[in-house]
């Protein structure tokens, strides 16, 4: 990180922390193993989710799946002023029980954990032919205002998940001070999305989200065919030939693979970000790649908003341990928002400034 005050509040703060400090996994060098433990294992225990569709300015649809708790109590887990923890899963929609987990933790907590799904994902209706991009976040930044509104009184958080973070970090370049957030994480970030497109992953983990996305996809064939080519959608070899058919080689509005990664890659406007961002990766993380050449390292250093976290074995959001909890990334992100809150009230105090109504 650049150093600066806030870097130094937030060393010390997860230096204290314990779960830097937690069990060791047994298998340390085995990330593809720790990948899928993470990926396979259930949230303990299952959550109760209520879904919220909100529509958007162009009539279409994003669900919000509220975590109410494993006790099918209706409502929030937290009070009117109780931080908002936004969850966006990885660009697949694949909820993950890494993802339940954190929320669960976060709910417990005190937080207000809600997951953020895009069109046509996690059985959200598709009431238009088209999808979000990788990189666009004017649906997100629609269901960000409308959580405002909601709890205007709160503080907005939010976590993404593995590719997932190409929508939260767009969408902070993209917004620069008026994001509206108060902090942001990302758990094994994938910074540069056309050269991870373009490099492949391991079939291990590029299969499986093929065929999650296909599935989607078969249900909203008839409506998609207007726009794209649904027999070679459906057909696509690679994560990257699924990404060009849907949204290049459109009938109403082809473009190349070159002009749709300029309006898409997620740190095209990472300058203009205003607001926190810790990143957690692994060295060994066979999804994103080697560190030297998937890391902006140069980000970090120049930015005074970038923190990031490496750390030797961890796999593609994994981060094993023993114990309760299972991955201590989840402690390591809430221990930061708690640090996040401790460090603005102090400068509140040290200004004078009065808080916001």
């Amino acid at each position: 990180c650049k150093p600066s005050a806030l870097a130094q509040h937030l060393v010390r703060s997860l230096g204290r922390s314990a779960a830097l400090r937690g069990g060791r996994w047994p298998w340390p060098c085995w990330p593809r193993l720790q990948m899928l433990w993470q990926l396979l294992q259930p949230p303990e225990p299952e959550p109760v989710v209520a879904r919220e569709l909100l529509q958007l300015s162009d009539a279409g649809l994003v669900a919000l799946d509220w975590l109410v708790g494993p006790w099918g109590a209706a409502g929030g887990g937290g009070g009117v002023s109780s931080p908002v923890l936004l969850l966006i899963p990885n660009a697949a929609g694949k909820v993950t029980g890494g993802l339940l987990q954190l929320g669960l933790r976060a709910l417990e907590r005190g937080f207000i954990p809600v997951i953020f799904n895009r069109r046509g994902h996690n059985g959200c209706p598709l009431t238009t032919p088209r999808l979000q991009p990788f990189g666009d976040p004017g649906d997100l930044r629609e269901a960000v205002t409308y959580l405002r509104c909601r709890h205007p009184c709160a503080s907005l958080l939010a976590v993404s998940e593995g590719s997932g973070s190409g929508l939260l970090l767009a969408y902070l370049g993209e917004s620069g001070s008026s994001s509206r957030l108060a902090a942001a994480a990302c758990l094994s970030p994938i910074f540069r999305g056309r050269d991870w497109f373009e490099a492949r992953m391991p079939w291990l983990y590029e299969w499986p989200l093929l065929l999650h996305l296909k599935q989607g996809l078969s249900r909203y064939a008839g409506a998609l065919a207007e726009g794209v080519d649904t027999d070679r959608l459906l057909g696509s070899r690679s994560l990257r030939e699924l990404e060009e058919t849907l949204f290049c080689r459109t009938r109403s509005r082809p473009t190349s693979w070159e002009s749709y990664w300029e309006r898409n890659e997620p740190l095209r406007d990472a300058d203009e970000a205003a607001v926190p961002v810790l990143c957690l990766c692994s060295a060994d993380d066979p999804v994103r790649g080697p560190p030297a050449r998937s890391l902006p390292r140069e980000l970090f250093r120049s930015s005074p908003y970038f923190f990031l976290l490496l750390t030797p074995h961890g796999g593609h959001c994994g981060f094993p341990r023993r114990g309760p909890g299972r991955c201590w990334a989840h402690e390591a992100v809430l221990e930061y928002f708690r640090a996040m809150a401790e460090f603005l009230r102090t400068e509140e105090r040290r200004k004078g400034l009065p808080r916001p109504r």
